[in-house]
């Protein structure tokens, strides 16, 4: 917990407040710098609370919420990266069992089943997340989406691909990430000019939600970077250029970007 958490609680904590919503920054690059931050909700009142689900554990409330917000408590999560997460997996699949109509452990779920490469059973688990009634929250859904495309365009089956894409965009239009995978999807088939228009289509997104449905690639250099090779392979350099000089204001060290930029330069160069 960042500093001066406390006295921020006793500032804004008012009598008959349930629930606190605070920054957490759930991942850190190796500079320090949040790259997926959200609001999380584990400060709370004493009483009329318990926790429910085997993993994934949330506060469940009885009775009528109360809850406020701040952004000046900021937790950042720093995870043990040598533990083992052999247990996950099958603690989902009892949360599941237990409770099939829990939403966002059925989302979970089926997240963590295209992890292990299982596309198939991911694409049916995420499927049943689409049809539970409970299932409204627009961002969550769009992610579900997201990941069965990602699962068809590992089974190389394109058009499921890009049909589940459409339906995420349709579903959260204002989220850059439906976007920005499907220029990840068009840049695979080499269709440059559609990864131009929906990379272009994310970056006027300038929001970036506070939710655990973040993508890193959203909002670093990679829309810059696809952008760039997408214009140079419709011999647009200029834009080329621009946009790879972009993209390394925003990630400076990409040494990959910085060769293309040179190639970029040199064949405009050799045009003139």
């Amino acid at each position: 917990m960042a500093p001066g958490w406390r006295k921020e609680i006793e500032h804004i904590w008012k009598k008959g407040t349930t629930r606190l919503r605070y920054i957490y920054n759930w991942f850190i690059d190796e500079n320090n710098v949040p790259k997926v931050s959200f609001y999380s909700e584990k400060i709370h009142c004493r009483n009329n609370f318990r926790w429910v689900n085997p993993v994934h554990e949330i506060l469940k409330y009885e009775g009528n919420e109360k809850q406020i917000y701040t952004d000046n408590i900021v937790i950042n999560h720093y995870p043990d990266r040598t533990k083992s997460r052999s247990s996950y997996l099958p603690l989902l699949e009892l949360s599941v069992k237990e409770n099939p109509s829990n939403d966002r452990n059925m989302h979970y779920l089926g997240r963590e089943y295209m992890y292990y490469g299982r596309w198939n059973e991911a694409i049916d688990t995420l499927i049943k997340h689409l049809k539970l009634e409970s299932a409204t929250w627009k961002d969550e859904r769009c992610a579900s989406m997201r990941f069965i495309s990602r699962c068809y365009k590992n089974l190389n089956r394109f058009d499921e691909a890009e049909m589940w894409l459409k339906k995420a965009i349709n579903e959260a239009p204002y989220l850059r990430e439906p976007y920005t995978e499907m220029a990840i999807l068009k840049y695979g088939m080499e269709d440059y000019s559609e990864v131009i228009t929906y990379a272009e289509k994310a970056l006027t997104i300038k929001v970036n939600e506070k939710t655990y449905i973040n993508e890193v690639w959203s909002w670093d250099e990679t829309l810059n970077d696809l952008l760039s090779i997408a214009y140079f392979n419709i011999h647009n350099i200029d834009e080329a250029i621009k946009n790879a000089q972009t993209a390394l204001k925003i990630n400076p060290n990409n040494e990959r970007i910085k060769e293309n930029l040179k190639i970029f330069e040199s064949v405009k160069q050799n045009e003139k």
